[in-house]
């Protein structure tokens, strides 16, 4: 637990070990470090709208909450991850400029396009009443986080023998993340069972479109780099966040 908050969150927690049976117990609890941030997102946006804000201002507020309580890493990740798949050169080539502190084109316009995409489904969320932001806030959150449990399973290699990519690659049996996959979907659907039967199924294949579109990610990154960083990581988690908002925004 230590493991999952002190690695993916700011939230004052200090971790304890570093070696692989904690980066596996950690990365399987990652969907609960994500259902934390996606409820104070929620708390913080839906606190905004029935303040009287408006909408677009509720979603604003709760993408900011995640942004802020990851230290910006994951948004971070996606640019760099975007930087490196954009620019076409070899693997070594590509990870060397994922390194790099300054994010360039490719970066700023994924970037750009991903934190639009997700104010625009929420604030949608938003206007359809604060239950409806609030709850896809949660379930991104988690969505999001499961996506690193994901692809932090075996079989999965690391880019670099480095950082915190290296640390987690690979350190999760398939069963147990598959099993962690399940509950997430589970949880989400029963989040979404709040708008009834229609939202339980809605939710729930929120979630597995999120989890897919990650999924397609992670291949694309394992062919052009070898394998998983900390930066895809961030573009993993960044990703199925925004694919799963847009599904529940969808419908």
């Amino acid at each position: 637990m230590r493991f999952a908050f002190g690695t993916l969150t700011a939230l004052p927690v200090r971790v304890t070990r570093w070696d692989r049976e904690a980066a596996r117990a950690g990365m399987l609890c990652a969907p609960l470090a994500g259902l934390t941030v996606g409820l104070c997102a929620a708390s913080l946006g839906a606190a905004l709208l029935l303040l009287g804000g408006g909408a677009l201002l509720a979603a604003v507020g709760t993408v900011a909450v995640p942004a802020v309580l990851t230290r910006g890493l994951h948004l971070d990740g996606l640019a760099d991850t975007a930087d490196g798949l954009g620019s076409g050169k070899p693997a070594e080539d590509a990870l060397r400029i994922m390194k790099r502190s300054d994010i360039g084109p490719f970066g700023v316009v994924t970037l750009l396009f991903a934190l639009l995409a997700q104010v625009a489904a929420l604030a949608e969320l938003y206007g359809a009443g604060w239950a409806h932001g609030a709850v896809a806030a949660a379930t991104a959150g988690m969505a999001a986080r499961c996506a690193l449990t994901l692809g932090a399973r075996e079989g999965v290699p690391a880019a670099r023998p480095e950082g915190l990519g290296a640390a987690v690659a690979g350190a999760v049996p398939f069963g147990p993340a598959l099993g962690a996959a399940a509950v997430t979907v589970v949880v989400c659907a029963v989040g979404g069972a709040s708008f009834g039967a229609y939202g339980a199924v809605h939710h729930a294949l929120a979630v597995l479109a999120a989890l897919g579109a990650a999924e397609l990610l992670l291949r694309h990154c394992r062919r052009r780099f070898g394998g998983v960083t900390g930066d895809v990581f961030g573009a993993l988690a960044e990703t199925a966040a925004t694919a799963a908002l847009i599904a529940m925004a969808l419908g």
